[in-house]
């Protein structure tokens, strides 16, 4: 069962997805939350801090929804990470859309915010570790440099979907395509050490 302060912060999240940053105040909250009035200011007594605590919220849910989708999945090839990570993007534009709105809102409030830039990617970070670890499996020979590619092409994926809905939405191929291409590239490149002496 959830906390008063995981109420308060999941319907933060909520008002983020609906309307933006600037929805989020402490009396919004209060009224999406069904608490008393001052509740929200009581535990989080600037807007600073409701929007710091709420980054942590949300990385901690979409953390627990990797760590569902990675319980179900063991990819050793690019064709078994595709079909992971599309499941992971259908729910971020379906059943998680107010989350995935939420962290693009956030994003964006990050340009002109350096304390939530600073949470933001450490967020960020713990997500590069979870998927590096996935493209090591299957064969990637720079995980740090395609986490990189993947996690910008996603991004585009999803963005475009929530912009622009598209009924048949499924990135399945497309993102299975471009990890065997991650994959295939990465096993004709040469380490750096690896030159003609003399050269």
């Amino acid at each position: 069962m959830a906390t008063r302060r995981e109420l308060l912060l999941d319907a933060a999240i909520d008002l983020l997805g609906d309307g933006g940053v600037h929805a989020v105040t402490h009396r919004a909250v209060d009224a999406r939350a069904g608490v008393g009035a001052g509740s929200t200011a009581n535990l989080f007594g600037t807007r600073q801090a409701l929007l710091e605590a709420v980054v942590d919220r949300f990385a901690e849910r979409e953390r627990a929804n990797f760590e569902d989708v990675a319980a179900r999945v063991t990819p050793t090839d690019a064709a078994a990470l595709g079909r992971a990570v599309g499941t992971f993007v259908r729910d971020e534009v379906g059943k998680d859309r107010a989350l995935t709105l939420c962290r693009y809102a956030l994003l964006v409030e990050s340009a002109h915010n350096p304390g939530l830039r600073e949470r933001m990617a450490t967020a960020g970070a713990r997500v590069g570790v979870w998927f590096g670890n996935w493209l090591r499996l299957i064969g990637s020979r720079d995980p740090d440099g395609d986490v990189h590619v993947m996690g910008n092409y996603v991004t585009g994926l999803v963005l475009h979907q929530l912009a622009m809905p598209d009924p048949a939405f499924d990135p399945t191929d497309k993102i299975t395509e471009l990890l065997e291409s991650l994959v295939g590239a990465g096993a004709d490149r040469q380490p750096a050490a690896a030159t003609t002496e003399g050269a």
